[in-house]
């Protein structure tokens, strides 16, 4: 079971060291694949970006928790959109990815091994949510 105190606490320090890290996350996102970036030509406001950031935060602090289908059924729905514009699962998932290494390099050395271990189980919980389907 993921240790949702952990993944809350992160996300804490990080608001509290960067205010808006949108720009670093989608950053991160066109180098882990650059397919991405032309996708978001017609956000000139940022806005759906925005919404998109959101939206994964939400999901991931609503799968660490467990406490409602909600956000899995979010993500399932995410997977089928995006199916749309090409993107396999695994790459929907890079959002996600890209957001734990802009949250490691701003927690720097605060980002402990344990810290580590509950975003890695956070990432195969997410990859795993509507894999059986």
């Amino acid at each position: 079971m993921i240790n949702a105190a952990i993944i809350t606490s992160t996300l804490e320090t990080v608001s509290e060291r960067c205010a808006d890290p949108k720009g670093r996350i989608f950053a991160r996102l066109y180098a882990l694949d650059a397919r991405f970036e032309p996708l978001f030509v017609m956000d000139t406001d940022g806005g759906v970006r925005g919404s998109m950031l959101e939206t994964s935060l939400n999901c991931m602090i609503g799968v660490a928790e467990g406490q409602s289908e909600t956000p899995r059924l979010l993500i399932e729905a995410a997977r089928m959109i995006h199916d749309g514009y090409g993107l396999t699962p695994a790459e929907v998932d890079l959002m996600f990815v890209a957001m734990r290494d802009v949250f490691r390099e701003i927690m720097a050395d605060d980002w402990t091994g344990q810290v580590d271990a509950e975003w890695t189980a956070l990432l195969a919980e997410l990859a795993a949510i509507g894999a059986e389907a």
